[in-house]
């Protein structure tokens, strides 16, 4: 699993989960312990199968499917995506808390911590995709061993950003490789380029063939877009967030064949507004 995919609301999620989870082992009712009598077995939610199943290992099941279900999208159980199934499972487990609680004369520290949790863990799972804070990035983009990554529109040092080559490129569209000096005219002493007959077949390869004098390149994208897979998939491999610097290995038709920072590869349909490294 790519971490820097995971949002502020996955980190949301993920936190309640481990807090449900300490939660099970603590008490399920508090009461007072006569002078004289050991007190100290007092039941928790592994001593009670109903409880435990339905809000405890509800609650974390749904987090692990709404984190899985982001981390890789398209992803359905019974017509259902993941994260819509594990938002599912985390509102089942603030439902069955809540009566839980209502019915209990005395609920001790982990029920009342129980619920807390289930209820932080719903609301991470149901607003993340709603509100624009709860989408932001849990980690910020940066290249590999702690190397800081230049932000979205600037471009990137010699070794800085996720595998960045450190030579400067082309945008996109322009051939790789070929420097122009300013506003087109040859320098003094430099005799004027000619025209190449074949220059401009070589410039736009021919739809649904790689080009042949394909250079890769490094380049980021200005907003989220999907990554498809190769085999003609209509279910996206992965997500290509802004901010972060993808190689460019292939062009396929109008598209380009990217590669993530964990080794996938899929196809970018959409390359408007790109920014070349």
């Amino acid at each position: 699993m790519n971490i820097r995919s995971l949002t502020r609301g996955d980190g949301v999620v993920i936190g309640a989960a481990v807090v449900l989870f300490i939660a099970s082992f603590l008490d399920l009712f508090g009461f007072d312990c006569p002078a004289g009598i050991n007190c100290s077995n007092a039941p928790n939610a592994w001593d009670s199968l109903g409880l435990l199943m339905s809000v405890y290992l509800a609650g974390i099941i749904g987090a692990a499917l709404v984190i899985v279900g982001r981390a890789t999208p398209g992803r359905k159980i019974v017509g259902f995506d993941l994260g819509q199934f594990g938002a599912a499972f985390s509102i089942f487990a603030v439902w069955t808390a809540f009566w839980s609680i209502i019915d209990a004369s005395n609920a001790g520290a982990g029920m009342i911590l129980g619920l807390l949790a289930a209820i932080v863990l719903a609301g991470g799972a149901v607003a993340t995709p709603l509100v624009p804070a709860l989408k932001a990035p849990l980690v910020s983009a940066s290249g590999p061993r702690g190397v800081q990554q230049p932000p979205y529109g600037g471009q990137p040092q010699p070794g800085q950003g996720y595998g960045y080559p450190g030579a400067q490129q082309p945008s996109y569209g322009g051939q790789p490789g070929q420097q122009q000096p300013f506003g087109g005219q040859p320098q003094p002493g430099q005799p004027e380029p000619q025209p190449q007959p074949q220059a401009a077949a070589q410039q736009a390869p021919a739809a649904g063939a790689p080009a042949g004098d394909f250079t890769p390149f490094w380049f980021a994208v200005p907003v989220a877009r999907p990554l498809y897979g190769e085999d003609g998939s209509p279910s996206p491999i992965a997500e290509l967030a802004p901010g972060t610097w993808y190689l460019a290995v292939e062009q396929r038709g109008p598209g380009l064949i990217a590669q993530t920072q964990d080794g996938r590869r899929g196809v970018l349909q959409d390359t408007t507004g790109i920014q070349r490294g």
